[in-house]
């Protein structure tokens, strides 16, 4: 009960650690993306005679995107939001898959449980580290203290088992899946304001047409091309997002599965060996 607890307790504070840095990551973000809408893409040089209300120098994109206007940042933001979560799931689930391949190892643990040798079992899981190896060593602890437990029927052993595995799957799962729910809301956010700064393009650029006598052309190429950047942007950070969304979710499904690959071997060895 004790070793559980302690689990709990540095599972606690890992998540304590994540949920920070997941509250730092947009704000920081937001900063490092103004700084660079203002500085870099803002800087003189990158417009007609230095002059940022003219137009961009012909060919330079850091001017062409600055005219994008304010939603250009907001969009940054969530970009390097995106490219900061992504690095950050990357390494973790890299680390919860352990030293060597998860298919690999949970093949050992079953020719290891096939010859009721389960001690080699969890040396396997010493070397393997990770999250499954963590929770298949749960699972062949409580297995080994079921086997010496006096006064319990058969089914309870079993039961017990299945107990420790699900309780140990649960200890695991959430810093895995942890901001994945970020990038699933940027996603839909990303692309939400890209329309948003397209509408406010398109509004500029048809102010620039009413004007009586000659349209002022730069006020309308401006509008046009605010509304265009901000959809590209969008779209663009919506698809990155979408995309690795959809790739971490797989690796933590494969996870998953080892993990119930596992758990029902041990179950089965036990069911089968007593």
């Amino acid at each position: 009960m004790g070793k559980n607890d302690s689990k709990g307790n540095s599972n606690s504070l890992g998540q304590s650690l994540k949920t920070l840095f997941s509250a730092i990551v947009i704000p920081a973000a937001l900063v490092i993306a103004i700084l660079i809408f203002k500085f870099v893409m803002g800087n003189p040089v990158n417009f007609i005679e230095g002059n940022v209300e003219k137009g961009p120098l012909p060919g330079n994109y850091l001017g062409i995107i600055y005219k994008g206007g304010i939603i250009v940042p907001i969009l940054m933001t969530m970009l390097i939001a995106v490219i900061t979560f992504s690095l950050e799931r990357f390494i973790t689930i890299t680390r919860a898959s352990g030293k060597g391949s998860v298919v690999a190892f949970v093949r050992k643990i079953k020719a290891n449980l096939s010859s009721n040798n389960i001690e080699a079992a969890k040396a396997d899981c010493d070397k393997q580290k990770g999250s499954v190896a963590n929770v298949v060593k749960s699972a062949l602890t409580k297995y080994t203290q079921v086997e010496v437990e006096q006064g319990m029927e058969k089914e309870q052993k079993l039961a017990a088992i299945q107990k420790e595995i699900e309780e140990a799957t649960t200890l695991e799962m959430p810093s895995l899946e942890q901001n994945l729910v970020i990038l699933a809301t940027i996603t839909s956010v990303s692309t939400l304001m890209g329309l948003l700064g397209t509408v406010i393009g398109m509004i500029k650029a048809f102010a620039a047409l009413a004007n009586a006598g000659a349209p002022d052309s730069v006020a309308l190429a401006t509008g046009i091309s605010e509304a265009l950047i901000n959809t590209a942007f969008g779209i663009g950070t919506a698809a990155l997002a979408v995309i690795m969304y959809n790739v971490f979710t797989t690796k933590i499904d494969k996870l998953t599965y080892s993990i119930d690959e596992a758990g029902f071997s041990i179950v089965q060895t036990y069911a089968a060996s007593h």
